[in-house]
């Protein structure tokens, strides 16, 4: 099979000057009565996306193939309570306080120690129970300027001083966007009263074939990341910044996702597949311009995602936990590598880690930060 995989940013044949839209509409009620609300963006070149203001998850990304065939490459659920009540594997959602693990739950800020609740054995994963994730978002469509092409929705979420022990009263404002290059933005916005600890993302599955199509182990990665951070066996890391030269690590230049999946390699076994933070080598604090961290593809459809973010890091994991119990929006169930998950971030444990890139957010500043994902379909010859 032959193909040419864009290493730069992929020029798409696009006409058309129409703009992108987005419209709101209902979409379920929870056990608790609240209705949540739907909002479909759509562009002028067959592209979709659905984002719910339950946990601002993405519940569905459409994006056509090589033959203008369309399918959902996003893994979600069919109902709002599902979202709600259920999300534990965190489904297309916004994550925070502090996206990923922080060791024993602790950490030290100002001389002071602070103790979250433990959710992922000995440590705290995503922040706990019961927040960005499984909470309601206030959402508005923004209002679009004249001679802008893009569609944008603001979510924002005020996460109260104390929440899981998190210190400080925490206002985010994520917007997403849609423009006609098929590029879907997520900008997030974050201040506080009191220093903190700050670390968001977006925790889509993605599968490029479709959703419920089956194994991801044939779609094709590449991360340009030279390090990535070992960890223990609780998914910490241990501070070292390893050379992925010679290891299952090594995706700098594109290959299959099941190449090294089964790997002895004492990594993999731990982590029971890819599970791993990647050092993103363009990583440029001083740079509000997202730079390009990774390429994907599905070789039989031709459809392709690349994913640019202002984040030092990239959690690669490929849904090694997923074991059948969930059945997802094509009523087929989610099984080991049903899906891949590129979660642009800070370095998990970063607060008890003096070397990673700071995730300390002080009192009267303002944490930005910008991933896109883009997508797109190039033949394939067989």
């Amino acid at each position: 099979m032959k193909y040419l995989l864009p290493l730069s940013l992929l020029a798409l044949s696009i006409q058309s000057v129409s703009a992108a839209t987005v419209t709101a509409a209902p979409f379920g009620i929870t056990a608790k009565g609240q209705q949540a609300t739907e909002y479909t963006f759509k562009n002028n070149n067959g592209m979709s996306v659905k984002i719910i203001n339950i946990g601002g998850a993405i519940r569905e990304i459409n994006v056509p193939d090589q033959k203008g065939q369309t399918a959902n490459v996003v893994l979600g659920y069919s109902d709002a309570e599902s979202y709600a009540s259920k999300n534990d594997v965190y489904l297309g959602v916004l994550i925070g306080r502090y996206a990923n693990r922080i060791a024993n739950g602790k950490f030290m800020l100002n001389g002071q120690t602070y103790q979250l609740p433990l959710n992922n054995g000995n440590n705290t994963l995503h922040s706990g129970p019961s927040t960005f994730a499984q909470d309601f978002w206030e959402a508005k469509i923004l209002p679009q300027k004249k001679g802008n092409t893009t569609a944008s929705v603001e979510m924002s979420y005020l996460s109260p001083n104390g929440q899981n022990g998190f210190p400080g009263n925490v206002k985010t404002t994520v917007v997403y966007s849609l423009n006609e290059q098929n590029e879907l933005s997520i900008q997030y916005k974050a201040t506080t009263d009191q220093d903190t600890v700050i670390n968001l993302t977006n925790h889509s599955y993605f599968n490029l074939a479709g959703e419920g199509s089956g194994t991801v182990e044939k779609q094709q990665v590449q991360i340009l990341a030279s390090k990535y951070t070992p960890t223990d066996a609780g998914s910490i890391p241990t501070g070292e910044l390893a050379s992925v030269t010679g290891t299952p690590f090594d995706f700098r230049q594109m290959k299959a996702i099941g190449q090294d999946l089964r790997s002895n390699h004492k990594q993999m076994i731990l982590a029971h597949g890819f599970d791993h933070n990647f050092v993103l080598d363009a990583y440029d604090p001083k740079s509000k311009e997202p730079k390009l961290a990774v390429n994907a593809i599905d070789p039989e459809s031709g459809r392709f995602m690349q994913v640019f973010t202002t984040e030092p890091g990239v959690q690669f994991y490929t849904s090694n936990f997923l074991d059948g119990s969930i059945v997802g929006t094509s009523g087929k169930a989610y099984r080991q590598t049903a899906a891949f998950a590129l979660e642009a971030e800070h370095f998990p444990n970063s607060p008890n880690q003096a070397n990673f890139p700071s995730t300390v957010l002080k009192k009267g500043q303002t944490f930005q930060a910008t991933t896109v994902y883009k997508f797109g379909a190039q033949s394939v010859t067989k």
